[in-house]
């Protein structure tokens, strides 16, 4: 089973809720190259085996989730000590298959008040993960179409909810210094690769930015998202030559890199 196939199956399993997930990670980033604005590239996005879904904590899940995902193939694998579990679910083998994951924001403390960490939910039958700052990938989502006309084999043609392109990238920025290294020079190299694709969105991004993500992030994060983004392309640093180095079927130059993410984001911050 190939990876279209698999996505296919888990749009199929979650079609009762799908005004109420939105696609974020990597298969977020690969659904936007998909989006009607989106540039096309030359080179394929940036592979990734799990599909994260995110929703929100006040969401009115309803219905059993988990007995869905079993219907179309899919296992439930726990892993970790909180409470629920951690899990995320599995389509074929746990070494090469394809899996999913939800999430959902973490308010507040990361800890319970008897000391244990709140890091996991149970709802509709899945346990999702509590993430810190993913509450901004749940603002003004995009809608993306798949269907066999663009190799997802559905009988018929869907609509998905995928994070907002700039929401995508300031989350980035948010977590950022909490990212393990190669994490890290993943996620910068996601950030370039959404605005090679909605590079001549900017003046979009920057109404974006002002109107909608700047006025409900708390002023820490806006600090920190503008800090991040200074250290991050304030000269070609060891993260963007590494990052450069990602893809295996194309050559980005560094500086190049660099004045991509300078250029756009001096453009959509300004004030």
């Amino acid at each position: 089973m190939n990876d279209l196939e698999a996505f296919a199956k888990l749009v199929q399993a979650l079609d009762p809720w799908r005004a109420q997930m939105i696609f974020i990670g990597g298969w977020g980033h690969r659904l936007h190259t998909l989006h009607p604005d989106a540039q096309k590239q030359a080179f394929e996005p940036v592979f990734t085996r799990d599909t994260d879904l995110a929703f929100a904590n006040r969401a009115p899940l309803e219905g059993d989730i988990k007995a869905a995902l079993a219907a179309h193939g899919f296992k439930e694998d726990f892993s970790g000590t909180s409470k629920p579990p951690a899990a995320h679910y599995t389509l074929g083998n746990e070494q090469n298959g394809f899996y999913a994951e939800f999430l959902t924001p973490l308010v507040g403390s990361p800890y319970k008040r008897n000391g244990e960490p709140d890091a996991t939910t149970s709802v509709a039958g899945i346990s999702a993960h509590k993430i810190a700052h993913l509450g901004v990938l749940l603002e003004d989502p995009w809608i993306v179409t798949v269907g066999p006309e663009v190799g997802v084999p559905l009988d018929q043609p869907v609509d998905l909810q995928v994070a907002n392109p700039l929401c995508f990238m300031v989350q980035k920025f948010l977590i950022l210094k909490d990212r393990k290294k190669n994490k890290r020079q993943q996620d910068l190299l996601y950030v370039h690769d959404t605005l090679m694709l909605f590079g001549h969105m900017l003046p979009t991004f920057k109404q974006t930015w002002g109107s909608i993500v700047k006025p409900r992030l708390h002023p820490r994060e806006v600090a920190t998202v503008e800090r991040e983004i200074q250290e991050a392309f304030s000269e070609v640093t060891d993260d963007i030559q590494a990052a450069s180095k990602i893809p295996s079927d194309r050559d980005i130059d560094p500086e190049d890199f660099l004045a991509t993410c300078q250029y756009s984001f001096q453009t959509i911050l300004e004030p």
